[in-house]
């Protein structure tokens, strides 16, 4: 009689292949929200966070939406998705930045951002997307980072253009930007 073979350990659950990273941007450091705790943002909480002004801006929470909805999705890529910008000198959240998916076949991925309001006027937005601009810029799937902001948000038109970015079109009340990278593959 031949003892039967043991059962091969369950497959691990489909989850991220790797966190997000971490990624130093001045007087920030921008922190890969994961799945989880894009959840709790999206239902109201922190998520883990102590933020300036007690909670995030209500962006924070769409995008939080986005990055969870992302996950339950099954295409949810850690460095894709969101990132809350706390601040190095007391640790306190003071907004978001990330991804609207992962890039397409182009090279093309979508970006925004928001800040409590206390924390805006400083220069955070800035220095953030500056960072992740180049972040993003530098690896080999992306070749172009695409924005849309309303023609009323002045500040945010700024931080785009400070941050390099061009405008490439209009719509009905928003403006479009776009920088690119490696100008010789694009």
């Amino acid at each position: 009689m031949t003892a039967a073979s043991p059962a091969p350990p369950p497959a691990p659950p489909p989850g991220p292949r790797a966190p997000a990273p971490r990624i130093p941007a001045g007087r920030l450091t921008l922190e890969g929200v994961s799945p989880a705790a894009a959840a709790g943002l999206r239902a109201g909480g922190g998520g883990g966070f102590a933020w300036l002004g007690g909670a995030p801006f209500e962006g924070t929470r769409e995008a939080a939406g986005m990055t969870a909805g992302a996950y339950a999705r099954g295409v949810h890529r850690p460095e894709f998705g969101l990132y809350v910008l706390v601040r190095r000198a007391d640790g306190l959240a003071v907004g978001s930045m990330g991804f609207h998916a992962a890039p397409d076949e182009d090279g093309r991925t979508e970006i925004g951002y928001d800040l409590v309001e206390a924390a805006r006027g400083r220069g955070y937005a800035t220095e953030a997307l500056r960072a992740l601009a180049g972040w993003a810029l530098a690896r080999d799937d992306v070749r172009r980072l695409f924005a849309v902001v309303e023609h009323a948000n002045a500040p945010s038109r700024a931080v785009l253009e400070r941050a390099g970015f061009v405008r490439v079109g209009e719509g009905e009340g928003e403006y479009a930007y776009e920088l690119r990278g490696r100008p010789h593959l694009t």
